[in-house]
């Protein structure tokens, strides 16, 4: 019986980011559901109301502020700077190729839900389908794959703890900021950032395998090297 425990919890300890993956995926498609049903969800009320009760006309600009650094031209801008300050060419490679995969997902999926803005209040303009929420699952995406690289790279544990900790907060409070706008149902930011989260434990074990492991084994044999 110990045997099997011991078995049980190994698989579990060596698979764990793959059941987290099935989780997530059966909560994300729970959504969907209701999403193709027409649904306004609890969720989406719960959410409405909380965020209904603190519009306030000194908090807009700086939620304004916030949602465009979920924004294409942002993090288009932010992509071309990898590219030029980014020395590691494969690394900044998968940086690229992670926000336009992301991107190309998120339009997909909104064409495929095809699901209406809502239409309680707007505080700015926004055009397209809602879900998911483009800025929060391309933030999720792009911010969370540098959250990966930072755990990965990153020496300096103060530096690495204090950097993943505002990426984090960022990512957070850019879907906030969708429902605050109005541009979102609440059930938009939270499968946009479930569906990143699936899609980036997908893309990190496939760019650790095929492209950043053979550039850490380059770079262990330069080091040997150079000793």
């Amino acid at each position: 019986m110990k045997d099997k425990l011991t078995k049980v919890k190994d698989f579990g300890i060596k698979n764990i980011k793959w059941i987290i993956l099935f989780f997530l995926l059966i909560i994300t498609l729970m959504i969907v559901e209701d999403v193709f049903e027409d649904e306004i969800m609890k969720l989406d009320t719960i959410g409405y109301n909380l965020i209904s009760n603190i519009i306030n006309p000194s908090i807009t600009p700086i939620a304004i502020v916030i949602t465009s650094i979920g924004g294409a031209i942002v993090i288009a801008a932010l992509a071309i700077d990898v590219l030029i300050l980014v020395k590691n060419r494969k690394i900044s490679f998968s940086i690229i190729l992670n926000l336009v995969i992301a991107t190309i997902l998120n339009i997909i999926l909104k064409n495929i839900v095809q699901r209406p803005r809502p239409d309680e209040y707007r505080l700015i303009t926004e055009t397209g389908y809602s879900f998911p929420s483009g800025h929060s699952m391309v933030s999720m995406a792009f911010y969370g794959y540098f959250i990966y690289l930072t755990f990965k790279y990153l020496k300096n544990k103060k530096l690495k703890v204090l950097l993943i900790t505002f990426l984090s907060i960022l990512i957070i409070l850019i879907g906030i900021t969708r429902i605050y706008l109005g541009v979102h149902y609440t059930s938009d930011v939270i499968a946009g950032f479930l569906i990143s989260i699936c899609y980036l434990i997908i893309y990190t074990s496939l760019v650790k395998k095929y492209i950043l492991e053979k550039e850490d084994k380059n770079e262990n044999k330069n080091e040997k090297i150079n000793k």
